[in-house]
């Protein structure tokens, strides 16, 4: 604390009224400093030094003398010029102490420590502006003049304010210390899962024991050789039948249910985890509007999820229609809408899209609507984010929740977007959006999943329960989040090879470890490609391409004769590496190594899928190497093996392999051109 006391000049006649308000004011000044030293002193312990001490902690301060900085005057002064040489500087300042010092004797104020210390005050450090070698001697020049009483012009003087004691803690050094990295905090519902176990072969739940599921999906469910719930659809169908229960129109008690989020290794049953509670949830309407709609990034996995749904909804009055490009604009809109002569009629309660087509339905169908639409699944979630650049999801939302205001009877029944949860907000029902997200690679990012708009959000993950602080670490996708989680019966191998080998590497995995259905993926069609002509000409393989040089039936048809045995090796892109479910496969093989941690999360659960066995093996270049273990350690990839092939076993594939190399070069100049032409 500081005051100041300002002095006004005036005329002759107010003297006497200023000097006795000057006397007052120097009372008081005196009294609020010796208050302040008695606090002082209960804070800190004195700290006094000899008189005969002042010569070594002179020297001692001169060993560890730092840079010489403008210094403000002890006694109040101006600052000294910069121009002064050093001693001069030295000189003033000890004459300035001196004077300090006699002008505190002459005003008979008690020297430093005179003021009795609290015995029951503990010691504290205590903070000043600056600490030099000069201040050890005026320190002692003030408690031998402390016993001379001098008096000023006005009255007696005022005491300075104490200096600091000789070990105080510097403000404003120059020392260099590692300030400690901030770490990221999630949000509750992120850093607090609800756990789900993670071994699909372990913890099952057999049928009967959730009798909420409706008796005619359980004969379906036995129809299709399951008789047993995987941990993730234990626990997730549950929670969304409970979100529904009093009935799709209006949500439980008024209040609008909230979003899930599921994260679960590939293969552990998470499309049936939403069929069942959204078919179930619908088997009561009445009249058919859209009131699910199930948003997939491929669509071989749309077509792939739309066969799943008409499973359970056969023999049922609910409706599925498949909305992915495969089919002309107007073939599509058939299966949507019909018109009729007082306007439009809805044909299809459950709707699986693909992003793309789905808005064009959205601006160019007639009587196409959402506002009726109570469930929003997003399938593979963490790319449908990633493609969040299309506007996609806005234009959903936007449908869903149309802003003009509606007239008639179902003006009741129109619903706005949730908000606080107050007594105004759920006195009026409404059918509420309740939005359902699966992935394997769930990001934990709260900056990307807030492009959701998720409400009041509950995650379903497999993974351990990590709390609200996260290691400052960061995946190689650049998500926040901690390990990723891989089928129990998956075993990973990388193979170091050159790259004039790798083709032999992999004719000699299919031929020598005698795998019947292998799948290997590439970084570019054009790689695809040439492996395809590849093995072709190199033969006894029986081997196809799958990837976008082929129309979705083609895909399709290659897809079913790879399920059937057919296709003993198929060469693909990343197009079948989200999600598809393909029967039987025993290798997934990285030709081309995945740039990033998600990608081969998504690869080799191709294989081990609803508790089988698989292998995935990744050829590897020299340069490649250290970059990808680091990659697979980061990301928690259990018991990865190096499995070397030596130049011996390849050799007798070589002759058979330059003679493939030839015609391959053949094949690909006359493919150029026939472009060129």
């Amino acid at each position: 604390m500081a005051l100041f006391h300002v002095a006004r000049y005036a005329g002759p006649e107010a003297a006497g009224a200023e000097a006795d308000a000057d006397g007052r004011a120097r009372a008081l000044l005196q009294r609020l400093q010796c208050r302040a030293r008695e606090r002082e002193l209960q804070m800190q312990p004195l700290q006094q030094e000899p008189a005969g001490s002042a010569e070594p902690a002179q020297a001692a301060g001169k060993r560890r003398r730092r840079p010489r900085r403008t210094r403000r005057r002890e006694g109040g002064g101006a600052p000294a010029s910069p121009g002064e040489p050093s001693g001069k500087r030295r000189r003033a300042d000890g004459e300035d102490a001196g004077a300090g010092g006699a002008a505190r004797s002459r005003a008979g104020a008690r020297p430093w420590g005179s003021c009795p210390r609290a015995a029951d005050a503990r010691p504290r450090p205590r903070f000043c502006l600056a600490e030099s070698s000069e201040e050890a001697p005026e320190e002692s020049s003030v408690a031998a003049d402390a016993a001379r009483p001098p008096e000023g012009p006005g009255g007696p003087l005022p005491e300075e304010a104490p200096g600091p004691p000789a070990q105080a803690l510097v403000l404003g050094d120059f020392g260099r210390s590692r300030a400690p990295k901030v770490q990221p905090f999630l949000p509750v519902w992120l850093a607090e899962p609800s756990c789900v176990g993670k071994n699909v072969t372990e913890g099952l739940v057999p049928i009967e024991d959730i009798p909420e599921v409706h008796p005619d999906l359980q004969k379906k469910l036995r129809a299709q050789g399951i008789s047993s719930y995987f941990p993730v659809q234990a626990a997730v169908i549950p929670a969304l039948l409970e979100s529904a229960a009093g009935g799709f129109l209006v949500s439980r008690g008024g209040y609008w249910p909230s979003d899930l989020c599921v994260s679960a290794p590939t293969g552990s049953g998470k499309t049936l985890a939403f069929v069942i509670p959204v078919v179930q949830a619908l088997l009561p309407r009445a009249v058919c509007q859209v009131r699910a709609l199930a948003v997939l990034p491929t669509k071989e996995l749309a077509q792939q999820v739309s066969k799943v749904f008409n499973v359970y909804t056969d023999a049922t009055s609910l409706r599925v229609a498949l909305v992915t490009g495969q089919k002309s604009l107007a073939k599509e809109q058939e299966s949507l809408v019909q018109k009729t002569a007082d306007g439009f009629r809805c044909l299809a309660d459950i709707v699986v899209a693909t992003p793309g087509r789905l808005v064009d339905h959205i601006d160019q169908t007639p009587g196409f609507s959402l506002q009726h639409l109570r469930f929003l699944v997003i399938d593979e979630a963490d790319r449908m984010i990633d493609s969040m650049h299309q506007s996609w999801l806005p234009r959903v939302v936007a449908a869903a929740f149309p802003s003009g205001g509606t007239r008639g009877p179902s003006a009741l029944l129109q619903r706005t977007r949730p908000q606080a949860v107050t007594a105004a907000s759920i006195c009026c029902p409404q059918t509420p959006l309740q939005k359902l997200l699966f992935s394997a690679t769930l990001t934990q990012n709260p900056e990307k999943l807030q492009q959701l708009g998720l409400f009041q959000p509950r995650l379903f993950s497999t993974g351990p329960v990590r709390g609200g602080l996260r290691a400052p670490d960061v995946d190689v996708d650049g998500d926040l989040g901690g390990k990723y989680l891989f089928p129990a019966g998956l075993a990973h191998h990388y193979v170091p090879c050159s790259l004039r080998s790798k083709p032999l590497v992999v004719l000699h995995l299919i031929l020598e470890m005698k795998f019947s259905r292998v799948l290997c993926f590439t970084n570019s069609r054009e790689n695809a490609h040439r492996l395809f002509l590849l093995v072709q000409a190199f033969g006894g393989v029986a081997v196809a391409e799958f990837s976008s040089r082929y129309g979705p039936g083609q895909r399709k048809m290659i897809l079913k004769q790879f399920e059937q045995g057919k296709i003993q090796l198929l060469v693909s892109t990343d197009a079948t590496a989200r999600g598809i479910d393909v029967q039987g496969v025993q290798l997934v093989l990285n030709y081309d190594a995945p740039q990033y941690l998600r990608t081969y999360v998504h690869r080799v659960g191709r294989t081990a899928r609803a508790g089988k066995t698989g292998q995935a093996f990744t050829l590897l270049l020299k340069v490649q190497e250290r970059r990808f273990l680091r990659m697979l350690a980061e990301g928690g990839v259990p018991g990865l093996q190096r499995h070397d092939t030596p130049s011996e076993l390849l050799q007798p594939l070589v002759p058979r392999y330059e003679e493939a190399l030839s015609q391959l070069e053949r094949a690909v100049k006359e493919e150029q051109k026939q472009k060129a032409a």
